[in-house]
């Protein structure tokens, strides 16, 4: 059942995610602040991450979509122990949004927070895809069950 028609639908709706989470972490720097921003902003950031990496990768099943997202999170976070982003960022918005600039270690788990928000939501919507797919192919085979 799995056909390359599917991987494009796939990458349309992790497109579509990834600018409703950039719209949400935006909404959310526009409401609150502090630590509330701050640590939303960061599990949307892995929510981010989880749809760029279902972008490149459709096919991929939830579970392994959330521990690449979530250590792609670690990696850029553990990479600002380096001091590199932090250079990086004086220089370029882009690479500061991108990058960050100073190691903390809470954002990690709030990472793991962004990572297991994102994997049931996956794993819902590829069940109801699957569902609707089994369906249409039931009634296209004339076998669907008499409902009257």
């Amino acid at each position: 059942m799995d056909d390359h028609r599917g991987s494009g639908r796939g990458r349309v709706a992790a497109g579509v995610v990834a600018v409703l989470t950039v719209g949400a972490g935006l909404g959310v720097r526009a409401v609150a602040a502090g630590d509330v921003a701050k640590y939303a902003g960061d599990a949307l950031y892995t929510v981010l991450v989880y749809a760029l990496v279902l972008l490149v990768a459709p096919r991929l099943r939830p579970v392994a979509v959330a521990v690449a997202a979530a250590g792609l999170s670690w990696a850029v976070e553990l990479f600002q122990l380096t001091g590199v982003p932090d250079d990086l960022g004086r220089r370029s918005a882009a690479a500061r949004l991108v990058l960050g600039s100073t190691f903390n270690a809470p954002d990690l788990g709030w990472y793991l927070v962004g990572a297991a928000s994102a994997a049931p939501l996956h794993a819902g919507a590829v069940r109801l895809v699957r569902s609707g797919r089994a369906r249409s192919a039931v009634v296209a085979k004339g076998s669907a069950p008499d409902r009257t």
